[in-house]
Order: C-alpha cells, then structure tokens, then sequence
C-alpha cells in the first residue's frame, strides 16, 4: 500500500498539487484519472522519487520514503517497476536484452543464467516467449508494450506504475493491455498504479479511481461507483465518452426493471 499525505507542487509560483492525500491499494489497479494538465504525471513523478513536493509525505507500506536516508530511498525503488507511455525500449537492444537491462543494474547478484531464466520466464508471462530475439523495430506497438510490461516485471517489482499504458494502441490492442495488466496485478498482489484518461480502462479495471482536476483529488471510488458520482466535474468528464454515456443508460434501464418486478 502506497500512502499520499498532503502532497503540494508549485512550479513558479503555479500550484500544480493542490494538498491531495490518497491510498493506493495493494493488489488492486489504481487509476490515476484527469484530463491533460491536472497533476496526474507530476503526482506520479513526486511519488516515485523523479520530483520533490514542496510539502506532504509519501509511504510505501509504513516505510516513509520522501524525505528519507538516500538508502531507504534506494531500497523501495528497487522494488518498483515502471511501464512508460511510449514504452522506452533501448532500439539497440533485442527484447530480451531489454528485459535483462534492470536485473542487470538492480540485482548484480543474480548469475547470467538466473538472468536468463527470469528474463524467458517473464516474456513467456506477457505472451512473447518466441520474440526474445528480435528487435523493437520489428514488433508491433502492442507487443513493445507487453516487452514494457515484461521489464517492469523482471526485478519482482511489488510497486507497478503504469503511465498511459494504452497511449497509441487501437481498441481492441488496449484492452488486452488492460487485461495483462490486471492479471499480473492480482497473481503477484502488486501494488498498480496507472495514469489514464481513458474510460474504456476505468470501465475495466478500475478497482480504485482518483480523479484529479486542476491539481486537486474531488473524488475517489470503484468502477462500480463512478457513473453515479455526484461531482459536476466527474460527471462532465466521463460522460464526454460515448461508451460510458450507453453503459449509464444500459445501467439505468437494469436497475428500473428490477424495480418495477
């Protein structure tokens, strides 16, 4: 469990997080939800460690960690992973050579052969146990995605963060992004974190939604939970989805036939 304490970022006088205190659960995907400009990315840099708020307090599973001994700071990045937008694979390297890259720079006590077996072990999880061999230029934007996914693995990370996973991918390519990511979510009881606008994900896999909106946290819920928020700003942001607009209808027209039984 991921907890945010008062967390505030100005940039120049520009407040960009606005006191925002939240819960990232274990075993569940966190979606971090907003549209382009409201703190979701300078969040998610503050709590990994890229950015330093100006106030508040960050913890992972009791251990504070901003703030503290470069060394405690050192030993719960190790166990994060981080699945970038556009993947951020080295094109100099094969895919498996790739997914070797972090257990090489974080675990320089693993033998070669252990590394090999990890790095087949986790491309055979993300469904690309016969393309360690090629390069980033010869896979498709799915599969680099899931050679992401595969990295971020490697080091038995317990802390997944995932900025918009789906950035670039056709419908059906993103929802089983969603899907991988869910799974690896609950067999490995990992705490995900995802940065995401987009409400096909929330639909999906949003066991727990923060929205932010101009650096501020205004609500937080399930899947489950969202389409009958009584936010205005919520509301006007979910239901600019076309999807979301008929899943509410469809949602709507169930609950007024149980209650007319």
């Amino acid at each position: 469990m991921i907890e945010i304490h008062n967390i505030e970022k100005s940039f120049d006088g520009n407040a960009v997080l606005k006191g925002i205190s939240c819960t990232f659960e274990t075993g569940k995907c966190n979606l971090l939800l907003g549209g382009s400009g409201t703190g979701k990315s300078v969040l998610l840099q503050c709590v990994v460690g890229l950015m330093q708020p100006d106030l508040g307090s960050i913890t992972f599973d009791g251990t504070v960690f901003s703030n503290n001994k470069v060394q405690v700071r050192q030993e719960i990045r190790r166990k994060i992973g981080m699945l970038f937008q556009g993947s951020a694979l080295f094109d100099s390297m094969t895919v498996a050579k790739n997914v070797e890259f972090p257990l090489q720079m974080l675990t320089p006590e693993m033998s070669r052969e252990e590394r090999r077996d990890r790095v087949e072990f986790c491309l055979k999880r993300v469904g690309l146990e016969n393309a360690g061999d090629k390069m980033p230029s010869e896979i498709s934007g799915g599969m680099k995605k899931r050679v992401g996914i595969a990295r971020a693995i490697a080091p038995n990370c317990t802390y997944l963060f995932c900025d918009e996973p789906n950035s670039g991918l056709d419908p059906l390519t993103s929802l089983k992004i969603d899907e991988l990511i869910q799974e690896i979510t609950y067999e490995y009881n990992i705490t995900t974190v995802i940065i995401t606008h987009d409400m096909n994900s929330v639909i999906e896999i949003g066991d727990h939604i923060i929205f932010l909106y101009q650096g501020l946290k205004l609500w937080d819920g399930t899947k489950d939970e969202i389409l009958n928020a009584q936010v205005p700003e919520l509301k006007e942001f979910i239901f600019s989805s076309s999807l979301v607009r008929a899943a509410k209808r469809i949602d709507d027209e169930t609950h007024s036939g149980v209650e007319s039984l």
